[in-house]
């Protein structure tokens, strides 16, 4: 990664999908060839309300992670684990940026917010070493990873990880990919109706960002627009109201807002 910070983000403009980055004030540089290969800036600038945004990259796979804040497990009495506990989410569940996303008719059970830090892997990685991880770490971006409570734990024999996280539109993320960020750094908030409900460290994950990437690495190739979400921290919470509008923050990358209805 470089020093300097750079905002990367993909849209829809007069019927067309690009991709560019965010200017000093405020407007869209668009950018020719691949994010993640070879690239140039065209010259050409559009204002955002110009453009639909899109969710900042379309990886071929979602891994998101589980009990990985020295905080939230000791809030919940659980063991430290002694390697990444991971999950895979759909990528069908994938929900842009200011999208609104809607319960499913056929359920009426508890739905949580998790604001989440998300790792985008920037070029093919296997097997690869802790050291060596930074360099396949294109950037950094916002996640809400949306659960169905009740799917998770509704039967006693199976814990159904994939179905209660994997529901269309319950994996916003966005709206940009930070480069040049170190995420050590990092705090992630979230918002659920204009009040604070989540305020960590990624500093306290018991797995570095570059620990994920390697460890994970080494069981599935990861691909130049994966996304891993790192987990979350103490603050999880249920959606209650029948329009709840949640804001995952980081300083840094940006503000990732979207409606949740019941």
């Amino acid at each position: 990664m470089t020093d300097q910070i750079k905002h990367w983000l993909r849209f829809r403009h007069a019927g067309t999908t690009g991709f560019g980055t965010l200017t000093a004030s405020g407007s869209i540089s668009v950018h020719e060839g691949e994010m993640f290969g070879r690239h140039a800036a065209t010259g050409k600038t559009l204002a955002l309300p110009e453009v639909e945004l899109l969710a900042p990259c379309a990886p071929s796979k979602i891994i998101a992670l589980w009990n990985n804040f020295h905080a939230l497990a000791a809030k919940l009495n659980q063991p430290e684990p002694p390697e990444p506990l991971y999950l895979l989410k759909a990528t069908t569940s994938i929900a842009a940026p200011g999208a609104v996303i809607r319960r499913p008719s056929y359920y009426d059970g508890k739905t949580t917010y998790e604001g989440e830090l998300g790792i985008v892997i920037g070029r093919t990685c296997a097997h690869v070493s802790p050291g060596e991880a930074g360099s396949f770490i294109f950037g950094y971006t916002c996640v809400n990873d949306i659960t169905a409570n009740d799917i998770l734990t509704r039967d006693p024999t199976f814990a159904q990880w994939a179905r209660a996280k994997g529901i269309d539109d319950y994996g916003p993320f966005g709206p940009v990919i930070a480069t040049g960020l170190d995420p050590a750094k990092l705090t992630v908030r979230t918002i659920l109706n204009g009040a604070e409900r989540q305020n960590y460290p990624i500093s306290d994950m018991i797995f570095t960002a570059q620990d994920l990437v390697s460890r994970i690495s080494h069981d599935m190739t990861l691909l130049p627009g994966d996304l891993i979400a790192v987990g979350t921290s103490v603050g999880v919470g249920v959606m209650k109201e029948p329009v709840n509008t949640v804001t995952v923050a980081i300083d840094g990358i940006g503000e990732l807002t979207n409606e949740f209805r019941l």
